[in-house]
C-alpha cells in the first residue's frame, strides 16, 4: 500500500512538474526571445521550483553541499537523473551545459538551453564532437559561467561503471580554467526511467578544485577516482550500496 501511495504521488509530481515547464516557458518566453537574461530567470525559477514541489508532493529533499562556484570554470559532474541537472544549475550563478544535440529540438527545453547558452553536440561521433565543443568555446558560442560537462557523456544508473570520456579534459585543457569536479547520489530517488521517485534527501557536492595544468592520464585518473569515490560515499549515505549492484 505505502508503494502505490508513493507512486500515485510520484505520477501527480511528475505531471505538475511538465505542466510548470509550459507555463513557465510561456510566461517568460517573450522576455527570453529578446533578452539571455529572461531565458536565465526562467530557468533558474523552474529550478526552484522542481525542488520545491518535491520536497512535499514526493518527500524529495534536495541538498548542495560543497562550495558551487561563482567565477568561469569547468564543472564535470556525475550525472544520474534530471534532477541532478536542476540542482547543479541551480546552484551556480550562469551554468551552461555541453548537452547531445537531440535536445536543441525538444519542445521548450531545447529552445531555453541555447538561449541561456548551452553547447550542443553530436555524441555518436566523438572525434567530432569533442573539436565542435573546443570550437563553440573559442568562439564565445559557450558564454562566460560555469561550463557543466558530464564525463561519462550520458546517465549512469547508481552502481553502473562506464569509463570517463577524454572530452573533459579537452575543454580542462583549452580553458585553462579551474575544475571543480560535482558528485552526486540523485539516481537512488530519482531514477533514469519510470514514474516512481523515492522520499530521502539528495546531494550534490562540489569537491575540491583541480588546478590548471595536470596531464591528461594524471587528470582523468584523478577526476574519476574523486567524483566515483564520493558519489559512491553519498549513495551509502542514502541507503543504497553501489557495489552490491550486479
Amino acid at each position: 500500500m505505502r508503494y502505490a501511495i508513493q507512486w500515485v504521488r510520484s505520477l501527480i509530481f511528475n505531471t505538475q512538474m511538465y505542466v510548470a515547464m509550459l507555463v513557465l516557458g510561456v510566461l517568460f518566453f517573450p522576455w527570453a526571445l529578446f533578452d539571455s537574461r529572461g531565458a536565465l530567470t526562467a530557468c533558474k525559477t523552474y529550478a526552484r521550483w522542481v525542488r520545491w514541489t518535491a520536497s512535499w508532493i514526493i518527500g524529495l529533499k534536495t541538498e548542495v553541499r560543497g562550495t558551487p562556484p561563482t567565477e568561469p570554470v569547468l564543472i564535470p559532474s556525475k550525472h544520474q537523473s534530471f534532477l541532478d541537472i536542476l540542482m547543479i544549475f541551480a546552484a551556480v550563478p550562469a551554468g551552461r551545459f555541453i548537452m547531445k544535440r537531440e535536445l536543441m529540438w525538444a519542445p521548450i527545453l531545447g529552445q531555453y538551453a541555447l538561449r541561456i547558452g548551452c553547447v550542443p553536440v553530436n555524441r555518436g561521433k566523438r572525434g567530432a564532437a569533442i573539436k565542435k565543443m573546443m570550437e563553440d568555446v573559442a568562439s564565445g558560442a559557450a558564454k562566460p559561467g560555469q561550463l557543466i560537462i558530464y564525463s561519462q557523456g550520458t546517465r549512469v544508473a547508481p552502481g553502473d561503471r562506464k569509463p570517463y570520456k577524454v572530452g573533459t579534459f579537452a575543454l580542462y585543457k583549452q580553458l585553462g580554467q579551474t575544475c571543480v569536479p560535482a558528485a552526486t547520489n540523485v539516481g537512488v530517488f530519482w531514477p533514469r526511467h519510470g514514474v516512481y521517485r523515492k522520499p530521502g534527501l539528495a546531494v550534490v557536492e562540489f569537491l575540491d578544485p583541480i588546478e590548471p595544468g595536470m596531464k591528461q592520464a594524471e587528470f582523468m585518473e584523478h577526476l574519476e577516482r574523486e567524483v566515483e569515490a564520493k558519489s559512491d560515499a553519498l549513495m551509502r549515505e542514502a541507503g543504497f550500496d553501489p557495489d552490491a549492484v550486479g
